[in-house]
This record gives C-alpha cells, sequence and structure tokens, in this order.
C-alpha cells in the first residue's frame, strides 16, 4: 500500500491454487482488473479451478480467461503428440462456465527448469511454448484493452 506503482502496465500475481487464505485476502486487499485461472486438464485439476473461479466471482472480480497447462508433450525426437495429462478439460470448463478461453500450454522440460529458475528467456526461444504463450499473452491483453476501452476513466491499474 506504500508502493507508487503508476509506472507499470500491468502487474500480474500468481497464486497458489486453490481458494484459501491467500487467494481471498488477495482478492479483498488489492484493486484487482481480474483473474486468469490456469489449470491442467485432469478433471481433479478442473474442479479447483471451478471453485477459483466462483469465488472470484462471488467478491466480484472478474475472470480475464482460463489456460490450460500441461496441455500435452510434443516429442522433441519425433514431433509426435502425447496427451499425458488429458487434453481440452480446460478449454471445455472454460466453455462451459462462460468464460473466455486464452489457451494451452504444452508441458515442455526446458519451460519448467526455466520457470524453476526464474529465467523465461531461453524457454521462451523454443518456437512450441513461444508460440503457445504469445496466442495466450496476446488474448488477455487483447481482453484488458477492451475492458479499459469500456471503463470509466481513473479506472484502477491492471492487475492480474
Amino acid at each position: 500500500r506504500d508502493t507508487y506503482w503508476a509506472k507499470l502496465d500491468y502487474w500480474s500475481i500468481d497464486m497458489p491454487p486453490g481458494t484459501g487464505d491467500i487467494a481471498l485476502t488477495v482478492s479483498q486487499v488489492i484493486p484487482l482488473t481480474g483473474a486468469v485461472v490456469v489449470c491442467t486438464p485432469q478433471q481433479v485439476a478442473l474442479l479447483d479451478a471451478v471453485k477459483a473461479i466462483a469465488m472470484f466471482r462471488k467478491v466480484k472480480i472478474p475472470i480475464l480467461g482460463m489456460v490450460e497447462n500441461m496441455s500435452g508433450f510434443i516429442c522433441p525426437d519425433n514431433g509426435i503428440r502425447y496427451d499425458i495429462f488429458g487434453h481440452g478439460g480446460a478449454r471445455d470448463k472454460a466453455e462451459e462456465l462462460e468464460v473466455p478461453f486464452l489457451g494451452e500450454v504444452p508441458l515442455n522440460m526446458q519451460l519448467r527448469q526455466n520457470s524453476d529458475t526464474g529465467d523465461l528467456g531461453t524457454a521462451l526461444q523454443d518456437p512450441i511454448c513461444a508460440t503457445a504463450i504469445d496466442k495466450i499473452v496476446r488474448s488477455l491483453l487483447r481482453g484488458i484493452n477492451q475492458r479499459a476501452a469500456a471503463a470509466p476513466t481513473g479506472a484502477p491499474l491492471p492487475v492480474l
């Protein structure tokens, strides 16, 4: 609350899955533009995503979209896709809940390793990951910009 954030265009907060104290507190304390719900395509993960969407709706935070993470593995040796955790669960759930579906990120070892170290630049050199993430970010920003254009002037800083 004591920091001046005026030079930021977007601020993204990665919260743990679920609807626990952290998610609820952040949702109530920070004026969020909206939430992006990320989950794997498995039914058990989708249960948590549905709970998160219900919580955000209850506290009146718009759902900007849903992303399917670990959506297939594309073998670097032969280019064959393997749906280890299933495929399309998040897309189907987003459609059912009337939430924009932003895209899917494949299971990728380089992306996983670089995410752990905070160095996404290297992982984004992989054309499969770069294309997937670029599509998601463009869809997300398009939705945010459409909301901002429709909002009255002086709306709060976009926080994701």
